[in-house]
């Protein structure tokens, strides 16, 4: 589940400094809009501040943190079902973790 949240996606990638940016200059618009404009910055708002909570470095610590257990365990774990490197690969593992775990591409397979 962490894999498919964290997923590399396409495009520009999204800042927190950006995001707080972008916060920024709607509270500076609020003050002018007029009502119809001021709901729909105001729902911008709060899309802003769900996307700026919703991030963070709790994120980051919580991936190191999954992949140190993943990599204590993965190596037994995958010869004992039978998993080798390209289903690890094609799962989302990144290969650094592979290798701090102990999983090497080999060609058998």
């Amino acid at each position: 589940m962490a894999l498919e949240r964290n997923r590399p996606r396409r495009g520009r990638q999204v800042t927190a400094e950006s995001l707080q940016e972008r916060l920024a200059d709607v509270e500076t618009r609020i003050a002018e809009a007029d009502a119809l404009q001021r709901v729909h910055l105001i729902q911008e708002r709060r899309n802003l501040e769900k996307r700026l909570s919703s991030r963070g470095d709790e994120v980051e610590d919580d991936m190191e943190a999954l992949e140190d257990a993943f990599v204590k365990v993965a190596a037994e774990y995958g010869q004992r079902k039978g998993i080798d490197y390209a289903t690890w690969r094609e799962a989302g593992v990144p290969a650094e973790v592979l290798q701090r775990a102990g999983i090497h591409w080999s060609r058998r397979g």
